[in-house]
């Protein structure tokens, strides 16, 4: 799935995304850390992986969107 970057702490290796209906989504550091990336800019088009439903639904990998994704 993809979504757009929309906020990041460089410290906390933590942020928020924007899925295409407007709808936010956390990241904690482990989905950033999964996606082998040094920084990410608001703004950025970013492929995810998310896990659960409704209010459970979590951000569990988080790349650029040109990115390959490791999972087989």
């Amino acid at each position: 799935m993809q979504a757009t970057a929309f906020t990041f702490d460089a410290e906390t290796r933590a942020g928020s995304v924007l899925l295409d209906d407007g709808t936010p989504l956390p990241f904690d550091a482990a989905a950033f850390d999964a996606g082998a990336l040094r920084l990410l800019r608001p703004g950025q088009r970013v492929r995810i992986r998310t896990e659960g439903a409704g209010d459970a639904r979590r951000v569990v990998f988080v790349t650029l969107a040109t990115y390959p994704d490791p999972r087989p």
